[in-house]
């Protein structure tokens, strides 16, 4: 999960920052945050008008999806995957996300064979009964013991992360 709150420091949204990371074995094998498609100006230089909306106070959160060119962090993970090959080494893999998957990504997620997804906070358009329905667990941890490990990182780099 730290890994996913680290991706969500490169997002180029306005209005949410959101990371997401792929983990197969208890490895790692894809990185997503949320933003504009490569070779589009970023959201934060005006390049989403939904997100300005948003700012503006003209939209709520879930609103006007279909007019956001920003990709989510966990679509980007995932066409990350299609993009590197790893297409069928995405069965039963753990999807860590900030927040919990949209509609939208929910579908890629079920498509691609993630089976597993951990999240720190809930989506305004999550259909928690399709994720269900399709076998995936799902895990809402709290922030708190991921605010731990940040401080322990941040105030004792060389402390002994190994539990004992």
């Amino acid at each position: 999960m730290l890994q996913a709150e680290l991706a969500k420091l490169r997002s180029n949204c306005i209005t949410r920052h959101v990371g997401a990371v792929i983990v197969r074995d208890h490895r790692q094998i894809s990185t997503g945050y949320n933003g504009t498609p490569p070779g589009v100006k970023n959201c934060f230089e005006g390049g989403c008008k939904r997100c300005l909306l948003r700012m503006e106070g003209k939209l709520e959160s879930g609103e006007g999806l279909d007019r956001c060119i920003c990709n989510h962090a966990e679509a980007n993970a995932i066409m990350h995957c299609a993009i590197l090959g790893v297409g069928s080494g995405t069965r039963n893999t753990t999807l860590y996300t900030t927040f919990v998957t949209c509609l939208e990504c929910s579908k890629m997620a079920i498509t691609i064979g993630i089976k597993r997804i951990v999240c720190l906070g809930s989506y305004p358009e999550t259909d928690y009964d399709l994720l269900k329905e399709a076998g995936i667990e799902v895990a809402v941890i709290d922030k708190k013991r991921i605010e731990y490990w940040i401080k322990v990182l941040l105030e004792d780099p060389k402390a002994n992360l190994i539990p004992t």
